[in-house]
């Protein structure tokens, strides 16, 4: 089959490699219908993730139709329209039993985290779904039912990051009549402020540092605006024209802000997790006694982190990996109801053999490139 495979930093190749097989009874193989790039499958092409072996195939948004299933499934059978949540849990573990869906216990024998799909050994070691076909184990809990009224474009995105910008949004406990900055207006941060607005936000500020990307926001969602290349300290500017600094902040960031060359070093040398650009604008950012919600990824430690800063005006933090299993249900309700339309970030269509130029198109922020989907 054709997959999309990491053969290096920023070297992500189009490959012939062999097809998935059963492996234990309750796996199912799925031929992909529909993929698409995640900010935090770029993570992995630059280094960022340990473990990743070359020829590891990527990918994490996936959902497609059941071609084969164990003989221990009995949730799905061959011809199923199914969407894979990315977090890979087994359904019977402490966690898994509490909703923490992400944290399972027995899916990852490799870290403390639960496996994920397409992050490489430290993450379980289970490949992706930028492929024709994928292996899903614990196919009993994870695969959800495609309903038949939604598209594939309608549906994809709850395999991950409708799920993970709900939960950005919820963590940092959003209620009507909040002000709210959303930070980055990637794929995330887009979501992240559909649902603001839907849990009743009065005002939402977003910020990136990209102006195609704060237009698309602005224009498919009335909000304000902040670039922070107009700003020589964008933090202090927000908690100004906020008058002490918002609510919530939801930071759609992650490891992915631009870097001090300090950090461009310690993070070469494995001793920094990447940027926390965006951490420093959140501490200045939040109101005293407010919260701060990390829904972007973050890598191993970090120096100089601004903990004094928060600690000193109450701030809560709250972060993790989504638990997108408890959430599919909810959003697709939504969906179907019209409620919420996640399609207008998708700018580039392509077919996987094309896959190695989404990549390009996406880490290079070229022809204003938001959400990049793919078709076996």
């Amino acid at each position: 089959m054709k997959a999309l495979v990491y053969e290096g930093i920023k070297d992500v190749q189009v490959k012939n490699v062999g097809d998935p097989e059963i492996q234990d009874d309750e796996d199912i193989i799925v031929r992909v219908t529909a993929t698409s790039i995640c900010g935090s499958d770029l993570h992995l092409i630059h280094g960022m993730i340990p473990d990743l072996p070359k020829g590891f195939i990527l990918g994490h948004e996936a959902m497609g139709i059941v071609e084969e299933a164990g003989k221990g499934v009995t949730r799905a059978r061959k011809g199923d329209r199914v969407i894979i949540p990315f977090p890979v849990s087994c359904g019977r573990c402490w966690y898994c039993n509490h909703g923490l869906w992400s944290q399972c216990d027995n899916s990852n024998p490799n870290g403390e985290t639960g496996g994920l799909f397409g992050y490489g050994s430290m993450f379980g070691g289970y490949e992706g779904g930028q492929a024709e076909y994928i292996r899903v184990p614990y196919a009993n809990v994870g695969p959800v039912l495609a309903p038949e009224e939604l598209s594939d474009e309608q549906a994809l995105f709850l395999t991950d990051i409708l799920p993970t910008s709900y939960w950005g949004v919820e963590m940092g406990g959003v209620g009507k009549d909040d002000t709210v900055v959303i930070l980055g207006c990637g794929p995330v941060g887009q979501l992240a402020v559909k649902w603001a607005a839907f849990m009743g936000a009065k005002r939402i500020i977003a910020v990136d540092a990209l102006n195609y990307r704060l237009e698309h926001a602005r224009k498919h969602n009335g909000i304000e605006t902040v670039n922070i290349e107009d700003h020589d300290d964008a933090g202090e500017y927000i908690k100004d024209i906020t008058g002490g600094g918002a609510d919530v902040v939801v930071d759609c960031v992650g490891m992915d802000g631009r870097m001090t060359l300090m950090e461009k070093i310690e993070t070469a040398l494995k001793l920094q997790g990447g940027s926390k650009s965006a951490v420093e604008i959140a501490a200045k950012a939040v109101r005293k006694g407010g919260t701060v919600s990390f829904a972007g990824v973050y890598g191993g430690r970090y120096n100089m982190f601004p903990l004094g800063d928060f600690f000193a005006r109450n701030i809560t933090l709250k972060m993790g990996q989504c638990p997108v299993q408890q959430y599919i249900e909810p959003i697709m309700s939504l969906i179907k109801d019209g409620v919420m339309d996640a399609a207008d970030i998708i700018t580039h269509r392509l077919p996987l053999d094309k896959g190695d130029l989404g990549y390009e198109l996406f880490d290079e922020k070229r022809d204003h490139c938001i959400k990049v989907v793919l078709t076996p």
